[in-house]
């Protein structure tokens, strides 16, 4: 096994051989762990509700309370890696997150459920971003992408397994736990994941940071927070003056927050985030993309699914393979980019673009053509390959805007990642109160859901053409000398 001593001083693998192997598993276990919880609990929600006497609301913040503080805590987590070293910083938010987990198991209130669901996200967000920390600094080259790849499988997973273990632990009534058996399966996993981080994933850190930059955390938290509360809960109140107030508040927050980043590095180069990052124009254009790419995910997902269930007429039971579909897509897509991204580079998410955006094309023609008529099996057919392509945007893009990251700055730059995709992803969900609800309002049914919905898919095509653009600014493939 190849090292390098670039980082901490101390020997790392390189992407090869057993260690590196390990390496790879462990954080993919983890991954896997905020994947799952990202959608496991939505199958529970009936019977928590029916256990713990919950509100609608309180139900609404059970799975919003993680995905809330998981966007919030993003950055902050990603730095802290390159501060005190990635390896020291995903054991102790993979133990936070078990942890958490339990409490989450033995909660007896809403409330109790809700603020255990807090600090799983806070967790989760100490965790992930070392994922891909420690896979940009341990593997180069193809064996990145492979890594990459492998991890975009682990997401799209994460996708198929959530709603159907959920399902499965809660009507198995395991020793009498019910819905709790959804939190507490973290617990083994969780552990044995410690246990095998201890062991076998290296230390790397950034040996020029001198300490943290709590002004910067506080003004980054509180400007995502005034972004991204709105977006998560402003279409359910219709859209108050108030959720633009809070958004308006946090565009001001977030531009205070970068002239103190930007004074803040001239002072003594210890900022939250590493803005030499942003010079870069293969990682602020991949940024770019990865915000789209969420847009896209969130506007398309949240509209599919009213059609599917509010146009067609179908249970979510109904079109769940239709889910699995997109699902198994994702993965076989993901695979697609970790065999070809460190050969093609950015033709891979450039070719998923595309995919996409013709099987969209023929969808929404389809769809236009056939309304409430439109075919269960074409309904679901194209979702594969739908699938396919989001596998290999998402996998090769992943890579390829980490690629040239300076080790020293990984966790930063995969914080702002995933922060992107978060961000666009309730950006997504927040636009199609505009290109969807003001055409089908709450409580719509049949032709007017269908019609809102062919007419939604041509603001996802324009978002992918944009995207596809933007990814010129990735690497792009290198002929082979003659």
């Amino acid at each position: 096994m190849s090292i390098d001593t670039h980082t901490t001083g101390h020997p790392r693998p390189t992407g090869t051989g057993r260690a590196a192997t390990i390496t790879l598993v462990v954080v993919l276990i983890a991954e896997l762990m905020n994947a799952l919880d990202g959608s496991i609990v939505h199958t529970a929600l009936p019977s928590i509700q029916a256990d713990t006497d919950a509100t609608s609301a309180a139900v609404q913040w059970i799975p919003a309370a993680y995905t809330l503080t998981f966007a919030l805590a993003l950055i902050t987590g990603g730095r802290l890696g390159d501060l005190f070293g990635r390896k020291r910083v995903f054991i102790a938010g993979t133990a936070v997150f078990t942890l958490a987990s339990l409490l989450c198991g033995i909660a007896t209130s809403p409330e109790l459920l809700v603020a255990a669901r807090a600090v799983q996200g806070a967790g989760a967000a100490a965790m992930v971003p070392q994922v891909m920390a420690v896979i940009a600094v341990t593997f180069q080259g193809e064996s990145q992408a492979k890594a990459f790849g492998m991890y975009g499988m682990i997401m799209s997973l994460g996708g198929v397994l959530g709603p159907v273990l959920g399902a499965v632990l809660t009507a198995a009534d395991i020793a009498g736990l019910g819905w709790r058996a959804v939190f507490l399966i973290n617990l083994p996993i969780g552990l044995a994941t410690v246990l095998f981080a201890l062991r076998f994933i290296p230390e790397s850190r950034d040996q020029q940071a001198r300490c943290l930059d709590p002004l910067g955390m506080l003004l980054c938290a509180a400007g995502m927070l005034l972004i991204a509360y709105p977006l998560t809960v402003g279409g359910e109140e219709h859209w108050p003056a108030w959720s633009f107030g809070m958004l308006a508040a946090g565009v001001i927050v977030l531009a205070v927050f970068v002239a103190q980043q930007r004074a803040k590095t001239a002072k003594d180069g210890s900022a939250l985030v590493a803005l030499s990052l942003f010079t870069s124009k293969v990682f602020a254009g991949g940024l770019a993309a990865q915000l789209v790419f969420g847009l896209v995910s969130g506007v398309f997902l949240l509209t599919w699914v009213l059609f599917m269930q509010f146009g067609l007429g179908l249970t979510p039971g109904q079109f769940a393979p239709a889910s699995v579909a997109i699902s198994i897509g994702g993965m076989a897509g993901a695979m697609l980019a970790s065999k070809w991204a460190g050969r093609h580079l950015r033709r891979v998410p450039q070719a998923g673009a595309v995919l996409i955006a013709v099987t969209l094309v023929g969808y929404q023609l389809m769809v236009s053509a056939e309304q409430t008529e439109t075919p269960f099996a074409a309904a679901v057919a194209p979702m594969i390959l739908l699938g396919v392509g989001f596998g290999m945007v998402g996998a090769g893009l992943a890579g390829l805007t980490l690629s040239q990251v300076g080790h020293e700055d990984a966790g930063s730059a995969a914080g702002l990642f995933n922060t992107a995709m978060q961000l666009g992803t309730a950006l997504g969900i927040a636009m199609a109160s505009v290109v969807f609800f003001s055409h089908a309002p709450a409580g719509s049914h049949g032709t007017t859901v269908t019609h809102a919905f062919a007419g939604s898919v041509w603001y996802v095509i324009a978002a992918l053409t944009a995207m596809w653009a933007l990814m010129f600014r990735l690497p792009k493939p290198v002929k082979a000398a003659v």
